[in-house]
């Protein structure tokens, strides 16, 4: 028997604060309008109502100075009403979550609204909150250490694009993060795929021009860049020579001697300094220099592996899938600049 209740759009409000970064606001948004345009094509009524909420209503300047007009004050918003609250983040999430009336405002959203999700940095907010305790968690690749640190009781897991599924079975339906800015696209493509099913999350994502999912984690848009040496001044020589020298021997006793140290005292001093083992740090070094290689020239892989240092194109392939979750073939068809020679 059909329903001759009104149809009622689900109401997605993202709050915005000093600061917010802007992509985070807008990327989910925006998703959420394009799947209503996506419903008005096939004759379907609105899915998404979406609306911004601030410290008070009207302009909001963001972190790359341009203003969102935020609809209400977040005082004024009526929870119940609510299906999706959205927490962005940006350079003003830590006066955030100094604001005690902001995370106790959010702890109660977590028991009445269905849906609670951070974008980027806004996890951070969450986690201040406590609504991330002993939960499945993410957030911007440079965050998730931090994360990790101050709410050990948040199971971090730094390589999701978002930990939002609709069936609670790898992630959870009610309260997620997601990773670093155009995650949040991601994370919003992957509610409207719940709410309304592939074929529409599909169209959206073609609309958009984006992957309905993208293959791999976060790691593979974030920079391994060499650390500051201010702390580490006994490597600093030792760390700039590494990266234009990479496809030489780099054995620990081949770095030691360079460090004029023994093995075992280089060890514990790259350790100690860089916390990491050399081999991992050198492995770093060479998967940054093979992404630049795959991004920049129609090389083939077994080129690339041989120039980095890596001798095989497996041991390549392994290399990437440890530090990256994705293939070197996979990386260069997405990335690459020229088209890939696959020959090895």
């Amino acid at each position: 028997m059909m329903s001759n209740s009104p149809h009622i759009a689900k109401l997605v409000a993202c709050h915005a604060f000093d600061g917010v970064m802007s992509l985070d606001v807008i990327g989910p948004l925006q998703v959420f309008g394009s799947a209503n345009d996506e419903l008005s094509a096939l004759g379907r009524p609105q899915g998404y109502e979406g609306i911004v909420v601030a410290g008070a209503s009207g302009p909001v300047r963001t972190s790359c100075g341009v203003r969102i007009y935020a609809d209400m004050a977040w005082r004024d918003l009526d929870l119940e009403t609510v299906d999706t609250l959205l927490v962005p983040g940006g350079v003003g999430v830590l006066t955030e979550c100094k604001e005690p009336q902001i995370l106790d405002w959010i702890r109660k959203a977590e028991g009445i609204v269905s849906r609670l999700g951070s974008i980027c940095s806004g996890a951070l907010i969450m986690a201040e909150a406590g609504v991330l305790d002993g939960k499945m968690a993410t957030t911007h690749w440079s965050r998730c250490e931090q994360m990790a640190r101050d709410y050990p009781a948040i199971q971090m897991m730094g390589d999701r694009l978002h930990s939002y599924d609709p069936t609670g079975l790898d992630g959870d339906p009610h309260v997620f993060t997601s990773a670093g800015v155009t995650a949040g696209i991601d994370l919003a493509l992957a509610i409207v795929e719940a709410d309304f099913g592939r074929a529409l999350a599909l169209s959206v994502a073609r609309r958009l021009v984006m992957f309905l999912k993208r293959p791999g984690g976060q790691a593979q848009f974030s920079a391994y860049l060499i650390p500051e040496t201010g702390a580490t001044a006994r490597l600093a020589n030792l760390l700039e020579w590494l990266p234009g020298n990479i496809a030489k021997d780099l054995s620990l006793e081949t770095l030691a001697e360079r460090a004029g140290m023994t093995p075992r005292t280089f060890s514990r001093v790259f350790a100690r300094d860089l916390g990491m083992s050399p081999a991992r740090y050198v492995e770093r070094v060479r998967v940054e220099a093979a992404r630049a290689l795959l991004q920049d020239e129609a090389l083939a892989i077994g080129q690339v592996a041989e120039l980095c240092g890596f001798r095989h194109p497996e041991t390549l392939r392994r290399a990437f899938q440890r530090h990256l979750s994705v293939s070197p073939q996979e990386y260069a068809e997405r990335f690459a600049r020229k088209s890939l020679v696959t020959a090895n």
